[in-house]
């Protein structure tokens, strides 16, 4: 058994990511049985988008020592599942940056697009299988999302024509539309702890000053965690002394006004300051035209912490 799975965290893209690759590797290899896993708990608007298009999660993978694995949406070893260093990697497939080492030549494959299924949709037409519209509804919510509804500095004309291409299966007519309302699921926090929306999309990242953790909400309205700011700050702060983080991060995306709120609890004020070149008021900035953190805000902070 090989298990495709994505990052702790796991996002829309690292869950479907790892469902369609599983898929397609069982389609076109029988030496092998390929299964889907998650490396934790999966968010709302995963959920929805399963249940939408009539799929299980897929299993939780605890501890991978021992086990062969593909990876799949992430490379870097701190964002993956528990006992990664003991098991054997078959496999990469990303579009994040690469930060990784591995004692035996694997296949690695990584291209800058907005999205995982991005090229998973390419690999099953290289390879010439079809997709059910099913998936393909799956894996249009997840080019949706990570790409913002094409508006992410991520967003690239291959994902655009992806994205029309799933659509046009999937049989969804209106795709932004579609996409509006999976960010109106994915921006609910009503039954949400503090803990529950800055953990929903949460990446670490090592750095020469230590250890940073960076999450991300995407709304329609940043005024709605108005209210919630305060306890949101406090979490953050519980987690970077309860965790050894050098700087945690959650920022709050508004993808109609495309900017984004930023909240920080640092044991650096001066070094989180100018990773976001702005000052910080109570732990809060306001950025406009900042909405991806693979492009914009994790580059500025692992560099200038680096330094």
């Amino acid at each position: 058994m090989v298990y495709v799975i994505g990052h702790t965290s796991p996002d829309l893209d690292s869950v479907v990511a790892a469902i369609s690759y599983a898929q397609l590797k069982n389609k076109i290899s029988s030496s092998q049985q390929h299964q889907p896993a998650v490396a934790g708990e999966i968010n709302k608007e995963t959920g929805y988008a399963l249940d939408r298009f009539g799929f299980s999660a897929p299993e939780k993978l605890d501890q991978a020592s021992e086990q062969e694995l593909i990876l799949v949406d992430h490379n870097e070893f701190s964002q993956a599942v528990s006992g990664v260093e003991e098991a054997e990697i078959q496999e990469v497939l990303d579009h994040h940056k690469v930060n990784f080492q591995y004692g035996s030549p694997i296949t690695f494959r990584s291209l800058p697009w907005g999205a995982s299924c991005t090229i998973i949709a390419e690999e099953y037409e290289s390879q010439g299988v079809e997709l059910d519209a099913g998936l393909a509804g799956l894996m249009l919510s997840a080019i949706l999302v990570d790409t913002v509804i094409t508006k992410s500095p991520t967003c690239t004309e291959k994902d655009k024509e992806v994205i029309e291409k799933l659509a046009r299966i999937a049989g969804i007519e209106d795709w932004q539309q579609f996409g509006m309302e999976l960010f109106k699921v994915r921006s609910s926090v009503q039954d949400s702890s503090a803990s529950e929306i800055i953990q929903g999309d949460f990446k670490e990242f090592e750095t020469s000053l230590g250890m940073i953790g960076i999450g991300q909400v995407e709304t329609v309205d940043v005024s709605e965690f108005d209210d919630r700011q305060e306890e949101l700050l406090q979490e953050l702060e519980n987690m970077r002394q309860q965790q050894g983080y050098h700087t945690a991060v959650l920022f709050i995306t508004d993808i109609i006004k495309e900017g984004s709120r930023f909240l920080v609890a640092t044991s650096d004020q001066e070094k989180a300051e100018e990773a976001l070149g702005a000052q910080l008021e109570g732990g809060v900035v306001y950025l406009d035209g900042i909405i991806s953190r693979k492009k914009q805000v994790a580059p500025k902070f692992t560099s200038t912490f680096n330094e």
